[in-house]
């Protein structure tokens, strides 16, 4: 249990870029370093976190923590997992509300990125082995590619695939594909240049936990889906935070590291202080652990279903399309000049010649960036 802890910890504190970026930390670290799990492992727990509410590389985490270290494991991992994003965004919310404005968060962002981007390009690359095992997964691999790219939504994406190859395995007589031979949505780019000073209001910590429970139950997909949410019960239905400030609150959780979900910590902040913070951040994030602690079970049975095994299959294809759309998506939003291109070559070579340890490439990432938005201001 303790190694758990440790492990996601750190792992919270490094993990730049999204779910994306989490899955493939997690690959270098715990499938090709530690080999707690194999990569075929992994992306029956990717995909079965995928059919559940919540945000994956979190309960992904949880998924790999209870198969480590059981039951305790699942809660020491989700917990650990999430702590420093929510510390980092509760002290950038209170500087929010003193202050106005932290101008280091986009130096750090742009040197991170494109090593956390080369990072992802070499999971995705590692991955294909474990995902793609025969014809029909090599065609949802496409096909789902070819739709999120048109902007399809992401879930029906994922269900579809999943029932596409049910369907295959189901007209095969149950058996396996014979084995081969030889969002794309947009995400606003975080600026810490916008946060201006806002009051803190005084919202009851219960009204927040009961708004950001339902929301942690009921959302599926990206941050443009958390926004919309953010917008509808904050804003339009309650009045409790402005626009500029669910804008605000999404670019927090975008540019810290761990999971985005961690913007409930800052609206709740501004929305009702300390203890709103405290309460919107439990709300949003106990349906994820009571979801990953009843379904967690159940992976090995579907896995060994000759019904559902190719369920999972299509689903754990589809999630790796949609990994690989959002890396598209993040390499135009990332590499956009000459020194993140720099960047990213250099990552590349680092990676492949030296394969170093993740935290050691974000920490050089970081300070890159730090030096380089220092020297041009």
């Amino acid at each position: 249990m303790g190694e758990v802890a440790r492990y996601f910890f750190r792992l919270g504190c490094i993990a730049f870029g999204g779910p994306a970026a989490h899955l493939a930390l997690m690959r270098r670290e715990l499938v090709r370093e530690r080999g707690w799990v194999s990569d075929a492992e992994l992306m029956d727990l990717l995909g079965a976190a995928s059919l559940i509410p919540g945000p994956n590389s979190t309960e992904l985490s949880m998924h790999i923590g209870a198969k480590r270290a059981g039951w305790w494991g699942l809660w020491l991992a989700g917990a650990a997992f999430i702590v420093p994003a929510v510390a980092i965004v509760l002290a950038i919310a209170w500087a929010y509300v003193e202050y106005g404005d932290t101008p280091a968060g986009e130096g750090i962002i742009l040197g991170v990125q494109p090593f956390i981007l080369a990072i992802i390009v070499q999971a995705i690359w590692g991955l294909r082995g474990a995902v793609v095992k025969g014809w029909m997964t090599f065609v949802i691999v496409l096909a789902t590619t070819a739709l999120a790219l048109r902007g399809a939504n992401e879930i029906l994406l994922i269900l579809g695939a999943g029932g596409v190859a049910l369907l295959a395995g189901l007209a095969g007589g149950g058996r396996r594909p014979p084995s081969l031979r030889g969002f794309a949505r947009r995400l606003p780019r975080p600026s810490m240049g916008m946060l201006a000073v806002a009051p803190v209001g005084g919202v009851p910590a219960w009204d927040l936990f009961l708004v950001f429970l339902k929301i942690g139950s009921v959302l599926y997909g990206s941050g443009y889906v958390l926004a919309a949410f953010l917008q509808s019960e904050l804003v339009d239905q309650r009045g409790w935070l402005t626009e500029k400030e669910v804008v605000d609150a999404i670019a927090a959780g975008q540019f810290t590291p761990g999971p985005l979900f961690s913007s409930a910590t800052f609206a709740g902040y501004v929305a009702g202080g300390l203890d709103g913070a405290l309460a919107a951040t439990a709300g949003i994030f106990l349906p994820s652990f009571v979801f990953v602690a009843l379904t967690h079970p159940l992976i090995p049975k579907l896995r060994g279903s000759r019904w559902a095994a190719p369920f999972l299959d299509g689903v754990n294809a589809a999630a790796l399309a949609l990994m690989a759309v959002v890396t598209l998506t993040l390499a135009r939003e990332a590499l956009d000049s000459m020194f993140a291109a720099a960047l990213f070559s250099v990552a590349a070579v680092v990676l492949i010649r030296w394969s170093p340890n993740s935290v050691w490439l974000v920490a050089a990432g970081a300070a890159l960036g730090l030096g380089h938005a220092a020297f041009t201001r």
